[in-house]
């Protein structure tokens, strides 16, 4: 079942910006500009994206529409075939080669056997690519979206200078973020990006996870990773090779951040994976330090 949409705001958003929040599963975001409407993410399903478009027609006023894909994870890009035909999609070019990566169809099979809400979804990819950067001119708002590899190599978020607020997606999160991959690359970019993100001074710092608008978000974010990295940097080479280290005490989730108490139990375990992949990451990097030294 489809969580339900609602509209949300944060202190001090702009009125011009719509929070689209699906349930618990993700944030997709509406930007109003003078010249046509922006939306950032089409959510999990098609028909979740098509609730969210009929929702705000209201507030549409009948301007033109852009898309911009985020990133191709499933909960940011599935309700693509909702807009297609009607709307351009935007996505960084490195979303091409997750598109024609076979991890792609298998993530889409393997949900479609879990929920039914799945087996409607067909993956269309964007119709505009770039790379580097891209400026949107509303006219009263300029969007400039910003690669932010790290998360995933094809990651995007989205600058509002003129109100200094930065639609982080999954490049920031509470209460931590996902590297891509255990390698020592992937967390450079995630940190880099993060460094970005907060080089930015954004009033506002927007996630697509956690309910946070705080820019001190990406400064947590940072300093989770840095603690990580000088712990890990303690550890004896025997210590590094252990497996089981993300649940060893000093090194769980709990030891770098604090969990809410009414965190469910699923989003916890969710995020316990996260810390087990970014502590692999770390080591690898650590490991490939000593190796160059």
């Amino acid at each position: 079942m489809n969580p339900s949409i609602e509209f949300c705001s944060y202190p001090e958003l702009d009125e011009r910006i719509v929070i689209v929040r699906a349930g618990d599963e993700v944030d997709a975001v509406f930007v109003r500009t003078e010249r046509f409407n922006v939306l950032i993410d089409t959510l999990g399903t098609p028909e979740l994206c098509r609730t969210a478009l009929d929702l705000l027609e209201e507030k549409a006023e009948a301007r033109p529409l852009i898309v911009v894909n985020s990133h191709m994870d499933w909960d940011h890009f599935w309700g693509n075939a909702a807009i297609a035909g009607r709307a351009p999609i935007i996505a960084h070019a490195a979303a091409l080669d997750r598109l024609r990566d076979p991890a792609t169809q298998q993530v889409l099979t393997d949900k479609a056997g879990e929920e039914s809400r799945f087996r409607d979804v067909d993956i269309i990819g964007p119709d505009i690519t770039f790379s580097g950067s891209m400026v949107l001119n509303g006219g009263d708002l300029t969007l400039e979206l910003i690669h932010t590899p790290g998360h995933t190599p094809d990651h995007l978020a989205v600058w509002i200078p003129e109100l200094r607020i930065c639609l982080a997606v999954d490049a920031v999160e509470y209460p931590i973020p996902e590297v891509w991959s255990r390698s020592a690359d992937d967390l450079r970019l995630i940190r880099s990006s993060l460094e970005r993100i907060r080089d930015l001074d954004a009033r506002l710092v927007i996630p697509a996870h956690g309910r946070t608008f705080s820019p001190s978000t990406a400064d947590e974010n940072l300093a989770y990773f840095e603690t990580l990295a000088d712990r890990v940097g303690s550890l004896s080479e025997s210590r590094l090779a252990d497996a089981q280290l993300s649940s060893a005490s000093g090194f769980r989730l709990e030891d770098f951040v604090a969990i809410p108490d009414d965190m469910p139990s699923d989003t916890l375990a969710f995020y316990r994976n996260c810390h087990e992949t970014n502590l692999g990451a770390t080591v690898q990097a650590h490991i490939e330090k000593l190796k160059s030294a």
